[in-house]
């Protein structure tokens, strides 16, 4: 994180408050303390003989300095007309804190909103990724029961594996993959790709469910009643039990 644009908040001079801050003893031991964690090659030695100089007047201490002097890696400076000083996110927050309690409140609230909106992403992923790989399951049911075995790793295979996708679609989402994106031109991605992590959930678990009827012989339209009567009761499991309901909260 950029420290010299976080000292914009108060100040015309950013550099001068950047250069204020290494004249705090308090924010020095920070640093050291920081770097003493996370870095192996730092000079103690230096450190504490900056440590004691410290508080007297003519005592200053540029970016650069305190790493050539101490061997430093959590903050960095750089030249050029995109540059300042950077650091990482540990500093900067305290850099934050340091300047101003209320500044570093709004901070930490947006940076938080951040995280969970990231965090949500990650649960789309994870959903989304399952979906995948139970769909492989799904292939090779359709492939080894369904499929001609001269038609393997041919395009007529497609046809075969897109019908069944279709079967899934269907039971979920009460519509083909084609009618979906007929219905959603300005959409991107495909009918599976727009899905929320809830539908996706129960999109992986019916791909294993219909790889098991298919093997069990079943045909396409009984698969269809009993995966569209699986994906409902797996729907209302999901939104009425407290774990189903805690795992949307977290979705949300």
């Amino acid at each position: 994180m950029c420290v010299t644009d976080i000292a914009k908040f108060n100040s015309k001079e950013p550099g001068q408050v950047v250069r204020n801050y290494f004249r705090n003893k308090g924010n020095i031991d920070f640093l050291g303390a920081w770097e003493k964690l996370y870095n192996e090659d730092f000079n103690y030695a230096e450190f504490d003989v900056i440590r004691s100089e410290v508080g007297s007047a003519t005592f200053t201490m540029s970016v650069k300095e305190w790493i050539q002097r101490t061997n430093a890696m959590g903050i960095t400076a750089k030249a050029g007309r995109f540059g300042g000083t950077f650091a990482h996110n540990d500093i900067a927050m305290q850099f934050t804190t340091w300047l101003s309690p209320e500044f570093y409140l709004y901070v930490m609230k947006d940076y938080q909103r951040l995280k969970e909106q990231e965090f949500k992403g990650l649960e789309w992923s994870l959903s989304r990724l399952l979906a995948k790989v139970n769909y492989k399951i799904h292939t090779e049911a359709v492939r080894e029961n369904i499929v001609p075995m001269l038609d393997w790793n041919s395009k007529r295979e497609a046809i075969y594996q897109a019908s069944e996708a279709d079967v899934l679609n269907l039971a979920l989402f009460g519509i083909t993959a084609a009618h979906w994106r007929k219905s959603n031109p300005k959409a991107k991605g495909n009918i599976r790709d727009n899905a929320s992590a809830i539908e996706l959930l129960v999109m992986a678990s019916l791909e294993v469910s219909n790889a098991e009827l298919i093997e069990q012989g079943i045909d396409k339209e009984n698969r269809i009643k009993k995966l569209h009567l699986k994906a409902q009761d797996r729907m209302v499991l999901l939104l009425e039990t407290a774990a189903g309901k805690e795992l949307i909260k977290r979705l949300e």
